[in-house]
C-alpha cells in the first residue's frame, strides 16, 4: 500500500525551474491545493526569462499519496514546460548537507 502524505514526516521541498511565462505559481498551486497540501514558505525569482521557484510545503493533511504527488507536479511542468521536483525535507536535507 502506498504511503500517503501523512505517513511522512510532515514537510517537502518543491522546486521549479524553466522558462518564465504566465501561469506557472497558479498551475503549481493549484495541484498542491487540490491535494490538500498547505504551502508554508514560498520563493521565487526571475532572472531575465529565466523562472525558479523553491517551496516548503506541508503535507500532514493530505490523503494523496507522495507518488501520487509527484506525478501530478510532474504531469503539471511538462504542461507549464517547467522542470517540477519534490522531496521530502529529510531528503533534501541529507542530500545538500555539506
Amino acid at each position: 500500500m502506498p504511503q500517503t502524505a501523512k505517513d511522512l514526516s510532515g514537510r517537502a521541498i518543491v522546486t521549479i525551474i524553466g522558462s518564465d511565462r504566465v501561469g506557472i505559481i497558479a498551475g503549481i498551486s493549484a495541484v498542491i491545493a487540490e491535494a490538500g497540501v498547505n504551502i508554508l514558505d514560498i520563493s521565487q525569482s526571475v532572472m531575465r526569462d529565466f523562472f525558479t521557484m523553491i517551496m516548503m510545503v506541508d503535507l500532514s493533511a493530505s490523503d494523496v499519496s507522495f507518488d501520487d504527488l509527484r506525478e501530478r507536479l510532474s504531469r503539471k511542468g511538462a504542461e507549464l514546460a517547467v522542470k517540477v521536483e519534490i522531496e521530502r525535507e529529510e531528503i533534501f536535507k541529507a542530500m545538500h548537507r555539506v
